[in-house]
Parts: C-alpha cells; sequence; structure tokens
C-alpha cells in the first residue's frame, strides 16, 4: 500500500510542472491576445473596435470573397474544359522547356499563371484541384503553386489600371508600367525557385502529385467519353462545381486575415474620427514603413514617405492599394517611375497576406504556409526593386 501511494505521489510530481507550464503558455497567450487588440481598443474605442471588425469582415464577405468565388467557378469550368480537351497536355509539352529552367515547374504551370494573371490569387487553386492538372507536378511542386499564383495574380486589372493613369503621371507611364510586369516575373522566379528549395528537402523530388503520373495515363477513347457536346457540359459543370467548394475554403482566411490587415493598414475616417465603419484602423503598418524609409527610398525610389502606403496595402487587397495611386499622383507625391514600383509590388504581393493561408490549406500544404509567407515577401521587395532599377536604366537610355 506504502508502494502504491509512493507511485502515485511520484506520478503526481512529474505532472505537475507539465500542467504549471501548460498554464503558463495560456497566461502569455492571454496577454499577447489583450496586448494585440489594445493596438486597436485603446486609440479607436473598444465599441468602434468591434463595430469595425464585423463591418469590415461583411464587406469582405460581400465585395471580395463572393467576387472570388465567381472567378473560381468561371476559371474552373474553363481549367475543366481545358483539361478535357487536352489543351492543358499540350501547354505541358509547348511551354516546358521555358518553365522548367526558369521556375523548375512543368510545362503546365504557365496555365496557372495565365489565370491568374486575367483574374486572381485563387484562380490557380481550382486548377490545381483537377487531377488531369494536378498529375504533371511532382508532390513538392504543388506547394509552389500558391506563390507563382499570387505573383501574377490580379496582373491584368493592375496593369490596366495603371496605364490609365498615364494622363497623371506623364511620359513613359507604358514603359513604367512594362518595368513593373517584368519585376513582378523576376520576383515570382525567385519566390517559386525558395519554395521549391523549401519542400524538396520535406517531401523529396521523386514522388507524383497525383498517383498516376502524366506519362502513365491513359486516357479513354474518344467514343467512351460521349459526344463532345456532352463531354463540354460534362466538363463545365465539374469544373464549376469545384469553384464553388474553392470559393467556399477561401472565405475564412480571407475575413480573418484581411481584416487584421485593413485595419492595421487604415487609418480613421476623413473627418479623423472613428465612428465604427468598414475599413477604419490604426495605420501602424504606414508608420513601420515611414521609420524604414531610409532604406526602402534608395531601393524603391519612392517619391515620397506616402508612397510606402501602396505597396504596404497591397499586403491586404490589390484593389484597395490601386486606389490609393490616383491621389498620390495629383499630389505630386508620386512619380512616373513609382508606378513601375507599384505595379511590379501590387501585382506580385496582390493581397498575399489575405489569401496564402487559406491558399496552402485547401492544397494541403499548411506545414508550410510560414515560408511561403517569407519567400513571398521576399519576391515582392525584390519585384520592386528590379522594377525600379529597369526604369532608371530605360528611362536613362531613352533620355
Amino acid at each position: 500500500m506504502d508502494t502504491l501511494v509512493h507511485a502515485r505521489n511520484k506520478t503526481a510530481g512529474k505532472l505537475k510542472p507539465k500542467k504549471d507550464l501548460k498554464t503558463l503558455k495560456s497566461l502569455l497567450f492571454l496577454v499577447g491576445f489583450s496586448a494585440f487588440f489594445a493596438i486597436f481598443a485603446v486609440p479607436m474605442g473598444l465599441s468602434n473596435m468591434l463595430d469595425t471588425i464585423m463591418n469590415t469582415a461583411y464587406r469582405l464577405l460581400i465585395d471580395t470573397t463572393l467576387y472570388l468565388m465567381a472567378i473560381a467557378v468561371v476559371i474552373g469550368a474553363i481549367s475543366a474544359l481545358l483539361a478535357e480537351f487536352g489543351v492543358v497536355e499540350l501547354i505541358n509539352r509547348a511551354l516546358s522547356p521555358l518553365m522548367k529552367p526558369l521556375y523548375g515547374m512543368p510545362g503546365a504551370a504557365a496555365l496557372g499563371i495565365v489565370t491568374t494573371y486575367l483574374s486572381d490569387n485563387p484562380a490557380i487553386l481550382t486548377l490545381a484541384d483537377d487531377p488531369k492538372y494536378r498529375r504533371y507536378f511532382k508532390a513538392y511542386q504543388i506547394p509552389a503553386l500558391t506563390n507563382i499564383g499570387t505573383a501574377f495574380g490580379m496582373g491584368l486589372i493592375v496593369t490596366t489600371f495603371i496605364i490609365g493613369l498615364g494622363g497623371l503621371a506623364g511620359k513613359h507611364a507604358g514603359i513604367a508600367v512594362l518595368c513593373g510586369n517584368l519585376g513582378a516575373v523576376s520576383g515570382s522566379i525567385l519566390g517559386t525557385r525558395l519554395m521549391l528549395r523549401a519542400t524538396a528537402k520535406t517531401l523529396g523530388k521523386e514522388a507524383w502529385a497525383d498517383p498516376v503520373a502524366p506519362d502513365e495515363a491513359v486516357e479513354k477513347p474518344e467514343a467512351g467519353k460521349g459526344s463532345p457536346w456532352m463531354r463540354f457540359l460534362s466538363a463545365i459543370m465539374a469544373g464549376g462545381k469545384n469553384g464553388v467548394e474553392m470559393g467556399l475554403g477561401i472565405i475564412p482566411g480571407v475575413l480573418v486575415i484581411c481584416t487584421i490587415v485593413m485595419m492595421l493598414t487604415n487609418g480613421p475616417s476623413a473627418d479623423g474620427t472613428y465612428t465604427g465603419a468598414a475599413y477604419e484602423g490604426v495605420k501602424l503598418l504606414p508608420w513601420i514603413a515611414e521609420k524604414l524609409n531610409f532604406i526602402l527610398k534608395p531601393l524603391f525610389g519612392f517619391s515620397s514617405s506616402a508612397g510606402i502606403a501602396v505597396p504596404v496595402t497591397a499586403l491586404g487587397s490589390a484593389g484597395a492599394a490601386l486606389g490609393l495611386i490616383p491621389n498620390l499622383l495629383k499630389e505630386g507625391l508620386a512619380s512616373t517611375g513609382d508606378l513601375a514600383v507599384f505595379t511590379a509590388m501590387c501585382m506580385c504581393w496582390s493581397g498575399y497576406l489575405s489569401t496564402h493561408v487559406s491558399m496552402m490549406e485547401m492544397l494541403n500544404s499548411t506545414r508550410f504556409t510560414g515560408k511561403a509567407i517569407l519567400y513571398h515577401t521576399i519576391s515582392g521587395l525584390f519585384a520592386g526593386v528590379v522594377a525600379h532599377w529597369l526604369f532608371l536604366f530605360i528611362e536613362m537610355m531613352i533620355g
């Protein structure tokens, strides 16, 4: 009996430090959690902070996530058609000689670049969810689709919008946008390569993402698939359904992450007061960026520290970042050269803090989320530097 009691006391002694450690972790979390929300509650007021959180999340749900879902449905239908009728295989064969040396990815990845450039970051998820598309990739290449797709997200929208500001910016606006696109390409290569190095160390380079490798896949005879019209309908319905599932999957990440980023980026309402309206915030990120202006100025060449707000806002939303540019040009706080950097960083980052978490989750690659965010941060900075110095070089050459 004494032996049994002694054993119980000994076991309890071992468990107590673990319980104490767990309690300490919980207390530290509560302190950190409270301190984080105090950043908003102190200047905004608790009531306004809560109202802004709810209103911002609601506006993001209506204005952003439903838009992204619509894109996912359309792109899902298109990608299913391209896969069904062999276009993906054709693109893979044609562009592999280009994609492999540049990105270390199969030629089929180029289709992801095109779809995200024409739409937004999550468009590549619908492609990646299709087994007929995934079979061209090794397992370690799938997480990198987040980086390569995000680097071109909203590319067409960003490009056309900034070209349209040429009247405000003066001459060479088109050249600035071209340099911005080239900068984004450079950033995408760097970010994708860094990501592939990390995933290859963990997953190896041999396993295929799909159980059937592309050279082992045997397509059914055309006659066994039904008429072309039935194949067309089946593909767009199946692809659209996948798009709906993808759209639902990205909602939590966009609402939670983007709400936080927008509140850290934006300031009070126009009259300088807090009302609890959507998209109000404490402007912490621009304040930090302004303190780092002595580093950012030689790298990106911003005409004023106010220009930093554009790429910082692009962390959460490229569309919101674009909305800042016209006023900067009108007030003389941005120049044509800044447009090159704005194009590169808005396109390369394109709200990746809002979408990376949910995108990596949809790709079943959450263990690489931290690295994906880190490498994409580096790639966006690199894109801005390349765009700035490339524009200076071209401007010097053409006078």
